[in-house]
């Protein structure tokens, strides 16, 4: 009886505060870009449908980027492949000009440490993007825009975009997500073939 007394006297416990943050939407998110291609959102694994409006954010975020990776990479491949060099050494003992032009023999020619510091650079431009999202403005999981670079001197150095409105803004956020996914699929498509041999119909040997 004792037991029952002092578990009724004692307060139920608070309920959880609501977070000081509104993270934008799942719906804003996915309008955009426009999908008028598919007739409406193409997502056949359902994937826009998990988690919370931070997972669709997050979800946005990392797309933009591997969709920036995928173009730099295609772009690289292709200049490969046309046979452009950058004069000089690549490393002691290894010249630019004898890169083979084959994408897959080109980053084997790569000696590892340099592989490594590529790698390396990726990575701290992945901290800094995170740094100073928190530093210098708002958070993609805290209502910031997802994929927004905040890297300082990465993007538009010359500040060709400081004096366009937030509709052109918007609409180039769009085109590069298109295109990011565009050079996804692209550059998956150059891997293939150069990995497995008539894998990519009507492609030549690259």
């Amino acid at each position: 009886a004792e037991f029952k007394e002092k578990a009724a006297a004692e307060p139920d416990p608070a309920a959880p505060a609501e977070p000081a943050y509104t993270c934008m939407s799942r719906d804003a998110i996915l309008a955009s870009p426009n999908t008028i291609e598919f007739g409406s959102k193409w997502d056949p694994l359902g994937l826009s449908d998990l988690g919370s409006d931070e997972t669709i954010a997050w979800f946005r975020h990392s797309e933009v980027k591997h969709g920036r990776i995928a173009m730099a990479a295609f772009v690289g491949w292709w200049v490969v492949g046309a046979g452009l060099r950058l004069p000089g050494d690549l490393t002691e003992g290894v010249s630019f000009s004898s890169i083979p032009s084959h994408g897959l023999d080109a980053w084997e020619a790569v000696p590892g440490w340099g592989k490594a510091q590529m790698l390396l650079f990726a990575g701290l431009i992945e901290f800094h993007d995170e740094l100073f999202f928190s530093r210098r403005g708002e958070h993609y999981l805290r209502g910031g825009t997802p994929g927004k670079n905040m890297v300082p001197g990465l993007y538009d150095p010359l500040g060709l975009h400081k004096n366009k409105s937030e509709e052109q803004l918007a609409r180039g956020r769009d085109a590069e997500i298109k295109n990011g996914r565009l050079a996804m699929i692209g550059f998956a498509g150059l891997w293939s073939a150069a990995s497995i041999e008539g894998s990519v119909p009507f492609q030549p040997p690259c």
